[in-house]
């Protein structure tokens, strides 16, 4: 049985640390800034995106690899014997998932599997975890496919913006919006649901109440948490995301629960100081370790 390799995009935003412990491939989406593109993770970091944005007063766009940067990542490790699952964005956000098909098509039938996660950011991140345990435990690239279609829907995400001026830079909320909400410091508060990213409700007041909010909806539902892994991801916010960190430690059953920074295309949607929550459902018999 071929070794599995198991790639995923820079939307995951994993640590730089599982990266390389676990030979995790990853494809970079592209940052657009007027005629400038950078490799997302590689070129620019979120501190650049913010600082162009302040200086520029607009957002960059965001862009999907092509089709010949996947067959290029790929095509080494087909070479050497290894199959691949590569764990996409989900095809709702970006056509990322639909490049790596194609890319996938210019291989032998059956040595690239491709996933659509139904998610975004430290999201795929559990999904990537649950593939990589699985490759290590000897498992076949069909075999993680359909550990992965079963997992992607038990994956939990709420994200609280701290200002709606990115959301409005980037047409997601109209001015009167993001006047009245600035006014009113209404925070909203993003869940990511059949693989598109909706408005779960508002908090308004203080940040620390919107994020206390999701911390509380994170707790009433820790018994039904899979006790792998939850992940606390960040924009420019490690203190908020260390002390979520530790409370959801003391207070879950889970074995681990890790802090990731998210990379440059949550930080142009939704801005500085962002948190997120995110773990899976119980649901499945298949853990991670």
């Amino acid at each position: 049985m071929a070794q599995v390799k198991i790639f995923a995009d820079s939307t995951s935003d994993l640590p730089a640390s599982w990266i390389d412990e676990y030979g995790i491939g990853i494809i970079p989406l592209y940052v657009v800034f007027n005629d400038k593109t950078y490799r997302d993770g590689i070129d620019i970091t979120p501190v650049g995106i913010y600082e162009r944005v302040a200086a520029a007063g607009n957002l960059p766009k965001t862009t999907a690899p092509s089709p010949k940067d996947f067959m290029d990542a790929f095509a080494p490790y087909v070479e050497q014997g290894q199959d691949i699952v590569y764990i996409s964005i989900s095809s709702s956000l970006s056509s990322t998932y639909q490049n790596a098909l194609i890319a996938a098509g210019e291989f032998p039938e059956g040595r690239i599997h491709v996933v659509d996660s139904l998610n975004l950011c430290s999201g795929i991140g559990l999904l990537v975890m649950k593939a990589v345990r699985a490759a290590q435990q000897g498992q076949s690239g069909p075999e993680i496919v359909a550990l992965l279609e079963r997992s992607r829907t038990l994956v939990n995400t709420e994200f609280v913006i701290d200002t709606l001026e990115y959301l409005y830079k980037g047409g997601r909320c109209s001015g009167m919006q993001n006047f009245i909400g600035s006014l009113l410091q209404i925070r909203p508060v993003l869940r990511v649901v059949d693989g598109s990213i909706i408005p779960a409700y508002k908090v308004r007041g203080r940040k620390e109440k919107a994020v206390q909010q999701m911390l509380d909806n994170a707790l009433a539902k820790k018994e039904q948490m899979d006790d792998d892994l939850i992940i606390v991801a960040h924009t420019l916010a490690e203190e908020e995301a260390r002390r979520l960190a530790a409370i959801l430690r003391e207070q879950t059953p889970v074995r681990e629960v890790a802090i990731a920074e998210a990379g440059c295309v949550i930080s142009s949607h939704c801005g500085p100081h962002t948190v997120a929550i995110m773990y899976m459902h119980k649901g499945s018999e298949d853990r991670i370790g």
